[in-house]
């Protein structure tokens, strides 16, 4: 089920209608089902596959907080989750090579595409974030298998997440909250948004971007250069996209889902944009990786941080697909932010004869640009083509844009300016922001003419743009 279409807008909407009807011991399990219904609606396999893996990471949760053998059981949890994701995700990348080397015409690809294992890079990742949870007793097991099942397999998120913490979300589900219109409204309010980032700026940014991709052998200097500059606004809002209608559904059922984005190109260096850019994830890593690992090799001194960077990059490159391509990708955002841990004080020494706004400015131009150009190896089919993407960079041909294409992208520019004058107000002068937002929230008349004016617009442009159906990028993973 495509999550922008009429399909998925009646489903939230009616389940909602009969959520708020339902007793609180009845809602874990309308959810539940819910959850389940819409993951068949991609492939009976898979659900079947994740009512297992639920089961079985549900199993091993109870067992280790049971049992006297909790290392036991630790290990088998971690091993298990991180063998069905190499198994499912990476068996082309790396184990179907191996076995080729012993003359075997067995293929583990086979299975993932039997499967269609979507979502399972979030699922996984909220299993063992459980798993460790318990082992170090920061939570109590989940007795009820619905409630973890919800969890596993919650509906808004599960096809890209955010990556859910179980002490976040799980405690959620004993507290129902009460229908609340205004709730119901804020919901549909941030969906809205969300499906206009997708459809009217991500969407029409999109065709350049497989241009590019689709043929970079005989792409253009010019293009190349484009592509590197709209690459990180295309991936924003896409996924920020997503998020926003997750959050927005989830928030119409009184749950509240972590957040992923912070006004990521606001930030000034490396450091601090993977703070306010797929947060979730980023929180993950360093939470589960690189801060135990840390611990594990304090004696290292400065080594010890340059190791656990490494490892925890090259980790979350890897999550993001099977590919060297996407380990250099990890590599990158650790040379970085390495670059930076060793060389704060003096930069900060440097550039403290610049003033402000301009430090600010320079700092976020720079930021920006190491990111788009990184994001190369996030789009590139393979590692070869991310190679020949820069060195086709100083080859110009003259290439140009068609009128309609000019067209699309300045009217794409002018909806990604609105979003990003907004970011820009909530980052540099909350005051300002503030009675702005204050302002959009009147309760005279002319404040709700005008707001709902902008909905229906917003509505009309969705509705219209609407016609060819893009899946959100981080689907893949």
């Amino acid at each position: 089920m495509e999550i922008i279409s009429v399909r998925f807008v009646l489903l939230a909407l009616g389940a909602v209608f009969i959520f708020y009807f339902l007793k609180n011991k009845f809602k874990t399990l309308f959810l539940a089902v819910l959850s389940c219904a819409f993951i068949a609606t991609f492939n009976y396999l898979l659900l079947a596959y994740v009512l297992v893996y639920a089961l079985i990471n549900y199993y091993i949760g109870i067992k280790l907080f049971e049992s006297n053998r909790k290392t036991v059981y630790y290990r088998i949890g971690l091993i298990f989750n991180v063998l069905q994701l190499a198994l499912l995700k990476y068996a082309d990348f790396l184990l179907d090579p191996i076995i080729t080397l012993i003359d075997s015409n067995i293929e583990i690809a086979n299975l993932a595409r039997l499967i269609t294992p979507i979502g399972i890079s979030y699922f996984t990742l909220q299993g063992i974030g459980y798993i460790i949870n318990i082992k170090l007793g920061v939570e109590k097991v989940e007795r009820r298998f619905a409630n973890f099942l919800v969890y596993i397999t919650f509906f808004p998120k599960f096809l890209s997440g955010p990556v859910e913490r179980s002490n976040h979300f799980l405690p959620q589900l004993d507290n129902y909250k009460t229908f609340d219109n205004s709730r119901i409204i804020e919901g549909i309010r941030i969906a809205l948004f969300g499906c206009f980032k997708k459809v009217a700026i991500a969407n029409q940014l999109a065709p350049i971007i497989i241009e590019a991709y689709g043929n970079v052998s005989g792409s253009d200097g010019a293009l190349l250069f484009t592509v590197i500059f709209i690459q990180p606004l295309y991936l924003y809002f896409d996924f920020s996209g997503y998020t926003d209608i997750a959050v927005g559904v989830s928030k119409m059922f009184g749950i509240n889902i972590l957040p992923n984005f912070n006004r990521p190109f606001f930030a000034e260096n490396v450091t601090s944009f993977w703070r306010k850019f797929h947060m979730s994830l980023s929180i993950w890593f360093s939470d589960y990786v690189f801060k135990p690992t840390m611990f594990k090799r304090r004696k290292w001194g400065n080594l010890a941080s340059i190791y656990a960077l490494l490892l925890t990059w090259s980790l979350f490159g890897i999550w993001h697909g099977a590919g060297w391509n996407f380990m250099v990708l990890g590599i990158i955002q650790a040379a970085a932010v390495i670059y930076e841990f060793f060389t704060k004080k003096w930069r900060m020494q440097f550039f403290s004869i610049l003033p402000n706004p301009l430090r600010a400015w320079l700092g976020r131009l720079i930021t920006y640009s190491f990111y788009g150009a990184s994001l190369v190896f996030f789009f590139a089919p393979d590692l070869k083509a991310a190679l020949t993407f820069f060195s086709r960079l100083n080859i110009w041909n003259g290439y140009s844009f068609t009128s309609n294409q000019e067209t699309v992208f300045f009217v794409t520019f002018l909806f990604g300016s609105a979003f990003m004058l907004v970011e820009l107000f909530q980052n540099d002068y909350p005051d300002i922001a503030g009675r702005i937002d204050s302002w959009w929230r009147g309760k005279k008349q002319v404040y709700r003419v005008f707001r709902w004016s902008l909905y229906f617009f917003l509505m009309s442009i969705i509705i219209v743009l609407s016609n060819e159906v893009q899946s959100f990028i981080y689907f893949q993973f």
